[in-house]
């Protein structure tokens, strides 16, 4: 093939098609070996113009040119590699898995190539989930961070030179009022589970306002009831088909709480139960230290507790009632009574105060209403 030079950096024109070519030599991002691509265009300046975007690419330290693997076929790479190999808990690398496969990866979106996708096509996704597949605002936004997880990886790796997800907005959640049952209605519930193995661990949540995952994750070692504390390090949760406990997500859920003297003298109570049910299983009891198990020792799996509550639920004529709503009534009821906001934060283990705020506004407005009654009163006015 003839070549004819411009006399312009490089760049020539070639005699067989009359396209604009420049060549640049830089280093693989990825193999870390000396690498020459060619540049083609049909004028000098449309070669030139690319050119000088390709060596800021390189000076940036990105590749001279994106990948032109598909989307699918990233984000499959990343899933079985990068994402396994991270220190993320296993129960979001499971959670981030499903996403990807199921909101990632199918088409259109999976077909687009690394090197075509930009901003509005991720824009585009984010309302696809969110008009057609009509999914929960946490769903699109938690698909939206897995989807900038691996673009990022993808930068990382040299397949691209900037992540087109980082200056889409990330999807927003719409904080919506907890669900909550007055302290008289948790009564009634609890009353309906009272002949349930399941009837001591809805109770403690009801009490303490735990997760369903910290109560069935706790262990005799995490109680001491002369103290009349407990102190939760952990959540059990149904991962890959098993029951596995893993940390909490945040440091702030790593926390101690106090129990009162009814908490106390249940779980005392359960304790005595739970030898006797030991000595009942003999050689067929699972050792694991649980606070809740089933008869053979093993950790409640949490679906059975929805179900249990569910039963109990529908004895009362109670709708919409789940395991979060006893976490959430808990709340109502201290900050009814006029617990700060600060402590049942600190009780709940929410990462902030502002979070235990927006669920319970309307406990917060009530409280407000009466403190400036109150301030009223004290004034004569």
């Amino acid at each position: 093939m003839t070549k004819r030079a411009n006399g312009e950096g490089g760049i020539y024109q070639r005699e067989s098609d009359g396209r604009w070519c420049a060549a640049v030599v830089h280093d693989d991002p990825v193999t870390g070996r000396r690498k020459r691509t060619v540049l083609y265009g049909k004028t000098r300046t449309e070669v030139k113009a690319k050119l000088k975007a390709a060596t800021e690419r390189i000076e940036d330290g990105g590749p001279v040119k994106d990948a032109t693997s598909t989307v699918a076929a990233w984000v499959e790479q990343w899933r079985k590699t990068t994402l396994e190999a991270s220190s993320r808990k296993q129960s979001t690398k499971t959670l981030y898995s499903t996403l990807a496969r199921k909101q990632l990866e199918p088409e259109p979106f999976s077909a687009l190539r690394l090197d075509k996708l930009r901003p509005t096509d991720i824009e585009t996704l984010i309302l696809t989930m969110r008009n057609d597949r009509k999914l929960a605002d946490s769903t699109i936004r938690c698909t939206y961070t897995v989807l900038r997880s691996a673009l990022d990886a993808a930068v990382r790796d040299g397949l691209l030179a900037k992540n087109p997800a980082i200056v889409v907005p990330r999807p927003g959640v719409a904080r919506t009022e907890a669900h909550y049952l007055s302290p008289a209605d948790v009564a009634v519930l609890l009353d309906k589970a009272k002949t349930s193995r399941f009837w001591a661990p809805l109770a403690l949540i009801a009490g303490t306002g735990l997760r369903r995952g910290e109560a069935l994750a706790l262990r005799w070692d995490d109680v001491d009831l002369e103290a009349g504390t407990l102190r939760v390090r952990g959540t059990l949760a149904r991962i890959n088909g098993e029951l596995v406990v893993t940390e909490t997500n945040t440091q702030r859920s790593r926390r101690s709480i106090r129990l009162s003297p009814a908490l106390v003298k249940l779980l005392t109570a359960h304790r005595k139960t739970q030898i006797g049910e030991r000595l009942r299983a003999a050689n067929q009891w699972t050792e694991g230290n649980f606070i809740f198990t089933t008869e053979a020792g093993q950790p409640m799996d949490p679906r059975n507790l929805l179900r249990a509550l569910g039963s109990a639920a529908d004895k009362a004529k109670f709708s919409g009632v789940s395991v979060h709503t006893l976490r959430h009534s808990a709340a109502s009821a201290l900050l009814e009574v006029g617990i700060g906001l600060k402590t049942v934060s600190e009780m709940l283990g929410h990462s902030s105060v502002s979070i235990t705020g927006d669920i319970y506004q309307h406990v917060s407005d009530n409280a407000a209403q009466e403190a400036a009654n109150a301030l009223s009163k004290a004034m004569g006015l």
